[in-house]
């Protein structure tokens, strides 16, 4: 999967291969498992290396800085504020994820959601703004249902977010975290900058100093995460997301969905298949045992696909894919493609794309290349004898990539329904039904007037009254025409 496509699940290919990703993640999460390191390289439930089905991110719209499949847990370090309406009686909260719910309160709900940003597998995504601040973001929603059997993903997820989250300018923070009887809600910065190629693509010169730029800003924040016993494990052009459309805005690392807390033991390995195939390490595919390395190849994909407009793994089919990464097969080809490249910038490429994990640079050592290092940066000469534009072969690459794997995606997606239609899926069939149901629900749901459980930080004033709140709300309405 490519950087630029629709992270928006929608159309006969979109929901073909939405069908695809529903086999993989029903065979995933047929029995919940504890997802903490383990040990040496454990026995696994994944499904073999040989075959071509891995777990993949669900498609969680851009502007979330989330992951579809997340979800909220009651923080019992910060005591929830006084109900003003709660009955005194109320009984205790279920508390399905593990993470010691104290007695449910009906509090009041300090936002209001507007338009519908996206939709993933298992969550819909809205334009939120808190009623007290006036400030705006991305509202990943989840119904319940959907989390039944995955509950472990919570655990995992939020222990990553709670850890990094709000402590560094280019990642993605956690706001808040709350729910109601049907749906869970996660706050994230509302990212409006868009992706990091289709700002690339807008800019009208874009040169190897710029991408060197970007790749050392983003490998700051992988040393940081790193640091903080973090292993991201999805790294993608998708999740990388600019804060604001200003031409200074930050670059934020998004989506932590697949992320995971690791013992700094060498010995502590991970040993489940997941993330986007094209840019998965050799070690995940052979289940030898994986840690933050993988972090700094798919760095190395990232940024060969910054300097050519593709990636160095790009196949007719997946399985091939798999075994050219398995392989480290790949080239700086075809040559005109690679002219306005320097042999720096290829070398750093080829560094990050060791086969050994253990060979492989950490990011701090990745930060030290020259190519990121040097305070001169490297690049070809163009005939006036000035940096050579790398924008014209990115975009040319990139467009003719698209529209060759578009055509791909087409008629697999016509050969996969009528492999279904054959055999009459049923069971399949109701799976994508039930999803989509389940969402529907979780996006008419009303949270203005939901009773909610425990807000995480913009906790409701004890003191302020229903009225107040009901004006407060009113007054709190989200323009679809406002300036980002």
């Amino acid at each position: 999967m490519g950087a630029g496509q629709s992270r928006n699940d929608g159309g006969d290919a979109g929901s073909t291969n939405s069908i695809d990703r529903l086999k993989r993640y029903s065979r995933a999460f047929k029995k919940p498992r504890d997802e903490s390191p383990r040990p040496g390289a454990a026995k696994t439930q994944t499904p073999p290396a040989t075959t071509a089905t891995t777990t993949t991110t669900t498609g969680t719209p851009p502007s979330t800085g989330a992951a579809a499949a997340g979800t909220v847990i009651y923080d019992s370090s910060h005591k929830p504020p006084q109900a003003t309406t709660a009955s005194s009686s109320t009984p205790k909260t279920q508390d399905p994820f593990g993470l010691n719910m104290p007695p449910s309160s009906t509090v009041p709900c300090q936002y209001r959601t507007g338009k519908t940003l996206g939709s993933g597998t298992y969550a819909i995504v809205k334009e939120a703004i808190h009623i007290t601040t006036g400030k705006y973001y991305a509202c990943k929603v989840i119904n319940k249902k959907l989390m039944e059997g995955r509950e472990h993903m919570v655990r995992n997820e939020i222990a990553v977010l709670k850890r990094i989250s709000s402590s560094h300018p280019n990642i993605v923070t956690l706001h808040d975290y709350f729910e109601t009887a049907h749906n869970l809600y996660l706050c994230f910065d509302l990212c409006t900058g868009g992706e990091l190629f289709d700002r690339i693509c807008a800019k009208g010169n874009y040169y190897e100093a710029d991408a060197a730029g970007l790749v050392r800003t983003i490998f700051k924040a992988v040393k940081y995460i790193h640091e903080a016993g973090i292993v991201h494990r999805d790294l993608k052009p998708e999740n990388l997301l600019f804060k604001t459309q200003a031409e200074d805005a930050d670059i934020m690392i998004a989506d932590f969905g697949l992320s995971r807390v690791m013992d700094d033991s060498t010995l502590s390995l991970l040993t489940e298949i997941c993330g986007t195939p094209g840019y998965m390490a050799p070690e995940i595919f052979k289940r030898t045992g994986h840690s933050k390395p993988v972090d700094v190849w798919a760095m190395g994909v990232i940024t060969y696909f910054l300097l050519a407009g593709y990636t160095p793994f790009d196949r007719d089919s997946q399985d091939a894919e798999m075994q050219a990464i398995v392989k480290g097969d790949y080239k700086y080809e075809p040559e005109e493609y690679w002219a306005n490249v320097s042999e720096t910038a290829k070398d750093f490429v080829s560094t990050c794309l060791t086969v050994d994990p253990a060979k492989r640079p950490t990011a701090a050592q990745a930060l030290k290349h020259k190519w990121l290092a040097d305070e001169e940066p490297h690049f070809v000469q163009s005939a006036d004898g000035k940096p050579a534009d790398l924008l014209p072969n990115v975009k040319r690459n990139f467009n003719a990539k698209a529209a060759w794997r578009k055509a791909g995606l087409s008629v697999r997606a016509l050969n996969r329904m009528q492999t279904l239609a054959g055999h009459g899926n049923d069971a399949h069939a109701k799976m994508r039904a039930d999803l989509d149901a389940y969402k529907a629900e979780s996006e008419k749901e009303n949270i203005e007037t939901a009773s909610i459980t425990y807000q995480q930080k913009h906790s409701a004033d004890p003191s302020a009254s229903a009225d107040e709140l009901a004006a407060k709300v009113a007054n709190a309405s989200i323009k679809d025409d406002r300036a980002t």
